[in-house]
C-alpha cells in the first residue's frame, strides 16, 4: 500500500463503490447463511483439536503432547477432525458475531427474517453463559492448551466476553430491549471483578482469563472497548476509567513504527494482522464511546501502519507484516470490519474493503457457500469449514460492508 495515504475529517463522507459489487457481496452472503442454515450453525475451530475423542488419551495430560496434537490439528493442511473424532459445534464467538452480523443485515435490508436469526443467536448465548463468575463470560467448547498456559472447556476469555459483549450492545441498540444491555452490563461487571488488572506505570493490563496474569494488547483492548461502550450507555464512571488505564497500556507499548506487538513477553514479539486490526477497532470504540481523544494520533498512526504493510495491491489481504502466507480467513473478514470501522477517518477505506472482499470472495469461498481456512498457495488450499474463525466472522464482515456501500 502507498504510505501518503489521505485521510479525511468526520464531517466528509467516503465515495461508495458500484452498486453491481453491492450485488455481488450480497450474493455472497446469501450463499453463505444458506450453508450455515443447513448445518444448524455448527462447525469446526480452529483450536479444538483436543476434543479428538480418538486420540486425546494419547496424550496422557502432557502439557507437549497436548500442544503437539492441537497445533498439529490447526496446522495439518487437510482437514483431520472427522478422522479424530472431532465434531462440528457451535461456539460462543461463533454466535456472537453471527448475531452481530445479522442485526448489520436487518439494518441494511429491512428484512424481519434476519431480526429474528439475531435473537435467537443472542437468546442462545443468554443460555451457554459460562457459570460460577461474577457476571455473564463465555469460552471455549473445548480445552484448549496454548504456549503459556492450559484453559479447560467453559473457562471464560475477555476475548470471547468482550466481542460477545459487543454483539448484546448492537442487540439493546437495535432492539431497544433492556435485557440485552443488562447482559452487557453483567459482563463489565465480570470483567471488573473476575480479572486481574496488572499494573504497568499509569497504567493497566487486563488479564486474557481469570486466575492468571496473561497480558496480551488484543484482549487488554477488547476487554476497555466493552467497558467504554457499556460506560457510554449507563455512566458508569468505574468503568470508562478502567478502559482508559487499559488503553493506556497498549497506548504506551506501541512500537515507534506505529505497530504492536501481540504482546510483550519475549515468546509474544509478532506483529500480525487481524490481532492488530482488534487493537485499531478497540482503539475506535473507546474513543467514540468516552469522549476522549488523547489516543487518536496513536490510533491514527497504528492505522496507517496497519494499511501500509498488510494488504497487497490486488486486496490480498497479509498474515504478517513481513510475510504473506498462509491466507488466513479470519485476516479476510477482521480487515474488511476494520476498513469499513474506520470510513470516516479514510476516504479509501471502503474501496479497499470491498477490494478484500472481492479476492475473498473469488479464492476463499467455495461453491457450496463457505469460505476455506487457510490459503497456502495457489494449488494448497486448507479448506475446512471453521465457525467463529472463518464463516461467522466473513457473515458479520460483509454484512457491515454490505451495509455501507
Amino acid at each position: 500500500m502507498p504510505s501518503n495515504s489521505s485521510l479525511m475529517p468526520e464531517t466528509m463522507v467516503a465515495q461508495a463503490p458500484a452498486v453491481g459489487s453491492k450485488a455481488a457481496v450480497y450474493k455472497s452472503i446469501g450463499r453463505l447463511a444458506r450453508w450455515l442454515e443447513e448445518r444448524d450453525y455448527r462447525g469446526y475451530d480452529t483450536f479444538d483439536g483436543l476434543n479428538a475423542r480418538f486420540v486425546r488419551p494419547l496424550t496422557f495430560n502432557s502439557v507437549l503432547l497436548r500442544t503437539v496434537l492441537l497445533q498439529g490439528v490447526r496446522r495439518f493442511p487437510l482437514n483431520l477432525r472427522p478422522l479424530l473424532g472431532v465434531s462440528p459445534e457451535r461456539s460462543t464467538k461463533g454466535m456472537g458475531f453471527l448475531a452481530r452480523g445479522f442485526i448489520r443485515l436487518n439494518k441494511a435490508t429491512g428484512e424481519q427474517s434476519w431480526n429474528e436469526k439475531a435473537k435467537t443467536a443472542l437468546q442462545w448465548l443468554i443460555e451457554h453463559r459460562s457459570s460460577g463468575y461474577s457476571g455473564a463470560c463465555w469460552g471455549n467448547h473445548f480445552d484448549y492448551q496454548s504456549r503459556t498456559f492450559y484453559l479447560p472447556k467453559g473457562v471464560p476469555t475477555v476475548v470471547w466476553t468482550s466481542l460477545i459483549g459487543h454483539a448484546f450492545m448492537d442487540g439493546w441498540e437495535h432492539f431497544h430491549e433492556d435485557a440485552y444491555l443488562n447482559i452487557a452490563v453483567s459482563a463489565c461487571e465480570h470483567i471488573t471483578h473476575d480479572l486481574a488488572a496488572i499494573p504497568s506505570g499509569d497504567a493497566i493490563c487486563i488479564s486474557y482469563i481469570p486466575g492468571k496474569d496473561i497480558l496480551v494488547h488484543n484482549a487488554n483492548t477488547l476487554g476497555a472497548s466493552l467497558l467504554a461502550r457499556v460506560h457510554a450507555a449507563t455512566g458508569n464512571a468505574k468503568y470508562v476509567e478502567l478502559a482508559r488505564q487499559a488503553i493506556t497500556y497498549t497506548a504506551n507499548c506501541q512500537r515507534p513504527d506505529g505497530s504492536w506487538f501481540y504482546g510483550e513477553k519475549g515468546n509474544l514479539h509478532w506483529v500480525d494482522n487481524f490481532h492488530s486490526a482488534y487493537v485499531l477497532d478497540c482503539f475506535r470504540h473507546y474513543e467514540q464511546s468516552a469522549g476522549d481523544h488523547r489516543f487518536h494520533d496513536a490510533m491514527m498512526r497504528g492505522y496507517r501502519y496497519w494499511k501500509e504493510n498488510f494488504f497487497l495491491s490486488d486486496g490480498t489481504p497479509k498474515y504478517y507484516h513481513s510475510k504473506t502466507q498462509p491466507i488466513d480467513i479470519q485476516c479476510c473478514s477482521q480487515a474488511i470490519d476494520t476498513l469499513v470501522l474506520f470510513r470516516k477517518e479514510d476516504p479509501d477505506s471502503l474501496t479497499l474493503a470491498l477490494k478484500v472482499a472481492e479476492w475473498t470472495i473469488a479464492h476463499m469461498q467455495d461453491r457450496s457457500g463457505y469460505f476455506y481456512y487457510r490459503r497456502y498457495s495457489s494449488l494448497l488450499v486448507n479448506k475446512t469449514p471453521t465457525l467463529h474463525w472463518g464463516q461467522a466472522t466473513m457473515l458479520c464482515a460483509l454484512a457491515g460492508l454490505y451495509e455501507w456501500l
